[in-house]
């Protein structure tokens, strides 16, 4: 009886495995990316926000790939929504204006494999959304960068459309 119930709390303990595509997010020199400046917050503070948030965004796009798939990501530049003005300060902090002046960009390379090891897409992207601020779509994300999210997610639903990327 004790084995079951150590066996019962193991099995309750330890999630079951979710099968889906998984990520991996590399960085190439993200101090030298075209506008990664905080607005009102530490710039390391900022930057890991930013990187753990990219890096969640890319794994939520695998988990529509199939199980196994892995999608490597190496993120050469970001350009995000909007410009960080030292003019409208408050408190001696910076403030990221938003306009569509200001659209967000992107540029990576990716390389999609399957469980074997086989290359099923590879290439270099560079991502502009001149539209962002005109796009009736919702902004419902969990990040701190919306604009870019729906750009990545767009990016995404156009490859897995072109049969680029496999469906699950």
């Amino acid at each position: 009886m004790k084995h079951f119930f150590i066996a019962l709390i193991v099995a309750t303990t330890f999630p079951t495995a979710v099968f889906a595509g998984v990520s991996k997010v590399s960085w190439q020199a993200p101090d030298k990316f075209t506008d990664i400046r905080p607005g009102n917050e530490n710039r390391d503070a900022f930057q890991k926000r930013l990187m753990s948030d990219f890096e969640a965004m890319f794994a939520d796009l695998a988990k529509k790939l199939p199980d196994d798939n892995q999608l490597e990501v190496n993120i050469t530049d970001i350009d995000l929504a909007g410009d960080v003005n030292a003019g409208y300060s408050m408190a001696s902090r910076d403030i990221r204006i938003v306009k569509d002046l200001y659209s967000p960009s992107m540029r990576f390379t990716y390389t999609l494999k399957n469980q074997k090891g086989d290359l099923l897409a590879s290439g270099t992207e560079q991502l502009r959304d001149m539209g962002f601020m005109a796009k009736t779509k919702s902004l419902v994300s969990n990040s701190g960068f919306p604009y870019e999210e729906r750009m990545l997610r767009d990016w995404f639903d156009a490859q897995q459309k072109k049969k680029i990327f496999p469906t699950r």
